[in-house]
């Protein structure tokens, strides 16, 4: 496939999507169009309907909205529900129909989520909303869950205020789920974003910055213990950087890219930023739960919370950051996975956070 369609989520005031086309030939990258929707932080696609997409509006009230592609244009906002619970991060099409939501606080430090059940991906019906609690020992004493993942017909969410991932099942109805297990992780990292691959579970943790491995328990109760802990800190940071992890990404071995790879991204968010951009390690996945931390690319772009792969191989990834002006990158993976090339960038619209690949 030569050209790609990006949408990409963000914070900028008044909030929008924006619509990108990708030419991977020319190497080129184009604003085609800008969608208006209130602080659309983060748009995903959804796993049962191909041309239907959900931007959460990440601000007091909560919401999530339903969006359609038709061509080169995003549809006006088909419907927008309430997130049952405030600054949503994340949402999630899941393989179901129901539309999966997490809200960081919504009162006395618990953090909250909801599956909003839906008959044609576009219009959502009322849940109930999902306390997740608060953990004793934790840093702030707040709840914090920040991802969706489904997987083999249950549900993962990191909390990285509570140092927990939670293991959520169906009651056998839409919408309705409880916590059915968790699986605690090292005190004090803050659990963020995760990935599954082949029975094992990687990590990416936002306080401690670093990236874990350790194998999924069979049982939705059960306990592992961690393989191997990477730091992902760059060693060339600002002598001032204060670290919090971003985005973690999985490419499985496909014929072009014969090793897994995991890409984390590095958000400085001390007082001085490097004018070359915050990093994304590069870390090769080995034997059995094992990972090497092989490379840091820097970006230009700084505090990078979007990074999203795309392609026929998952041979590019999109790149968008928090704050500065380094617009969307486009980048291609070489040495088959273990580097970055830069071959595009977009500086018109100076910060992104999500993005959604889609085909021409």
């Amino acid at each position: 496939m030569v050209q790609f369609k990006i949408l990409a989520g963000g914070y900028s005031a008044p909030g929008f999507v924006a619509f990108y086309l990708f030419d991977s030939i020319a190497s080129t990258l184009n604003l085609v169009a800008a969608y208006f929707s209130e602080r659309p932080s983060a748009v995903f696609g959804n796993a049962a309907y191909s041309l239907i997409f959900s931007a959460v509006n990440e601000n007091e009230r909560g919401a999530l909205q339903s969006f359609t592609v038709s061509g080169q244009a995003l549809s006006a906002p088909i419907s927008t529900t309430a997130s049952e619970g405030n600054g949503p991060p994340f949402t999630l099409g899941l393989s179901t129909g129901e539309v999966a939501v997490v809200n960081p606080l919504r009162q006395f430090g618990s953090g909250t989520g909801a599956f909003l059940p839906s008959d044609d991906g576009q219009n959502f019906g009322s849940a109930q909303a999902i306390t997740f609690p608060v953990q004793p020992g934790t840093v702030d004493n707040v709840s914090h869950p920040h991802m969706v993942l489904e997987n083999n017909g249950e549900v993962l969410i990191p909390d990285l205020g509570a140092d927990m991932i939670w293991r959520l099942a169906s009651n056998g109805s839409a919408g309705s789920w409880q916590i059915a297990g968790q699986l605690p992780q090292p005190q004090g990292s803050g659990p963020r974003h995760i990935a599954i691959l082949d029975g094992y579970l990687y990590t990416v943790h936002e306080t401690a910055s670093t990236v874990t491995s350790q194998p999924l328990p069979d049982a939705i109760n059960g306990t592992s213990n961690i393989i191997t802990t990477i730091d992902i800190r760059p060693q060339d940071a600002p002598a001032d950087a204060h670290f919090g992890a971003g985005e973690l990404v999985l490419c499985p071995p496909n014929q072009l890219f014969p090793k897994p790879y995991l890409y984390a991204s590095n958000r400085n968010v001390g007082p001085t930023q490097d004018p070359a951009g915050d990093t994304i390690a590069i870390i090769e996945i080995g034997a059995n739960g094992t990972m090497t931390l092989v490379s840091q690319v820097k970006t230009g772009i700084n505090q990078p919370r979007g990074v999203e792969k795309g392609g026929d191989d998952d041979e590019f990834l999109a790149v968008g950051g928090v704050v500065g002006t380094g617009g969307v990158a486009i980048f291609n993976r070489t040495e088959g996975g273990a580097n970055l090339a830069e071959v595009a960038r977009n500086t018109q619209v100076p910060t992104r956070t999500s993005f959604v690949w889609l085909e021409v």
